[in-house]
């Protein structure tokens, strides 16, 4: 059963891929055979099945079921009104009415204009936004227009952002950041902070793009020891490869402390997160994590299929293996799902020093379900391109540690400062400068007595399977 599905991202990328299911108008899918196609999936597949009564298995018993899915206009009406608390619970299911496209995203190519960002409440103004510029990718738009690390904009083509606007403005294929400075005011605390406009703007245009995850990687000597850095943006299985050559030139150099630089990665594949904490830990054979599943399901597999395990091969290629006791892993707001999922894993095992803030608080995965008999993308129905990513399991560390719904807490709390960044990689920047300074004394600086500023997301909310775990 869990090796049936693939998870993958939702863009709207259609314009790509105009010539395939060229077909699709001439034998439309009717919008009750599009709900009917929901209503089974979640039926068969959510994990929060039976805390939605609507999903029940005797629900319509009595008959109705017509009547039901003909009384929703749309199968986004239908899949949102299946799912639960999604407020507070289930926070990342969704549905997209164009797999082509989303299985092109999952091979790690979208649209983008380059610009990696995050989204933050003002300072006692929760309504109101700024971004700010987290990297750059190589060879984008926003690289050739000049878009810094560090870049904070509190515009989009001249509309100030707030939490009613951002989606809108953020999602167009062209738009203009307006440029601001922030200023602390000198002080640590984040109450009289600043955001002043500048005068400043810069036009941006997203185009299709494929990001390599392995950002960064640097070797730093501290106290006459080898301490590896490794920025990863993204847990993309085409890249796995080159995620172990990383590895092999850390052991080639007799690194005996690693960096793990996941503030601003959303997530990914299992697969890739078991890959990484076995060639951090070894630990090959014992249990990384374990599945839960709706109670249907659960009572079908057998106990090893839903258990993840640590390996020492990817597809019989051996990996570089590090076999730490010790991992120093950066995390934010904008850290979800897979890698979390790292975190939580390796925490029984290894000492996992997090420096940071709170990450995203995604412990559940998805799957990809495709119209078809058996949901499976074999045999999808041609007259249409729906597919849904349901929440479908949720991950359980080897003590059981799950349903940390409010992300995983640091061990050293220190957020970012928007007003000097930093240099990623540099060993002054200021999350790596606190792994640098534990890693040399084996002291850790005070930890913040005030609260950051809360970050809403980044260029991840416009891609929701980035925020996701896939199988």
């Amino acid at each position: 059963m869990k090796k049936l599905f693939f998870i993958v991202s939702s863009i709207s990328l259609c314009f790509l891929f105009t010539g395939c299911f060229e077909d699709l108008d001439d034998n439309p899918a009717s919008v009750s055979e599009l709900n009917d196609f929901v209503y089974r999936g979640m039926n068969a597949y959510y994990l929060y099945k039976y805390d939605v009564p609507d999903l029940l298995n005797d629900r319509f018993n009595n008959g109705g079921y017509e009547d039901f899915i003909t009384g929703f206009s749309s199968p986004e009406d239908l899949f949102y009104h299946l799912r639960y608390l999604p407020e507070t619970v289930d926070k990342f299911s969704w549905i997209t009415n164009n797999y082509i496209a989303l299985e092109q995203f999952f091979q790690g190519n979208s649209a983008t204009n380059g610009m990696d960002f995050g989204l933050v409440e003002y300072p006692n103004n929760p309504n109101s936004l700024f971004g700010f510029v987290g990297y750059v990718m190589p060879g984008t738009h926003a690289e050739n227009q000049g878009v810094e690390r560090g870049n904070i904009f509190y515009a989009v083509n001249g509309t100030p952002l707030n939490r009613n606007n951002y989606s809108d403005l953020l999602r167009q294929n062209s738009y203009t950041i307006n440029l601001a400075t922030y200023d602390d005011n000198g002080t640590p605390e984040t109450a009289d902070d600043t955001i002043t406009p500048n005068g400043q703007s810069i036009s941006l245009s997203k185009l299709n793009y494929t990001e390599n995850p392995i950002f960064k990687t640097e070797i730093f000597e501290i106290n006459g020891t080898k301490v590896g850095y490794l920025m990863y943006n993204g847990f993309t299985r085409n890249f796995d490869s080159q995620l172990n050559a990383v590895f092999g030139n850390f052991r080639s150099n007799n690194v005996q402390n690693v960096v793990l630089d996941l503030r601003y990665n959303p997530g990914g594949s299992v697969n890739t997160a078991i890959l990484l904490s076995s060639m951090i830990a070894g630990r090959t054979g014992e249990v990384f994590s374990t599945e839960e599943w709706n109670s249907d399901i659960q009572a079908t597999l057998s106990p090893e299929s839903v258990t993840n395990r640590f390996t020492s091969n990817d597809n019989g290629a051996p990996l570089n293996i590090l076999n730490l006791d010790k991992v120093y892993i950066l995390a934010t707001k904008r850290s979800a799902s897979a890698s979390e999922l790292v975190i939580n894993s390796l925490d029984p095992y290894i000492d996992v020093i997090h420096i940071g803030t709170n990450t995203a608080g995604k412990f559940q995965a998805s799957v990809t379900l495709y119209d078809s008999p058996d949901f499976r993308r074999s045999g999808a129905n041609p007259s249409h391109l729906y597919a849904m990513q349901p929440l479908v399991l949720k991950s359980l560390n080897a003590v059981g540690n799950t349903d940390y719904s409010n992300g995983l807490t640091p061990d050293i709390l220190v957020s970012e400062n928007y007003s000097n960044m930093g240099v990623l990689g540099d060993e002054n920047e200021l999350l790596l400068s606190v792994a640098l300074q534990h890693i040399s004394d084996n002291t850790r600086l005070p930890q913040q007595t005030f609260e950051p500023l809360n970050v809403i997301g980044g260029k991840e909310t416009f891609f929701p399977p980035n925020t996701g775990m896939y199988k």
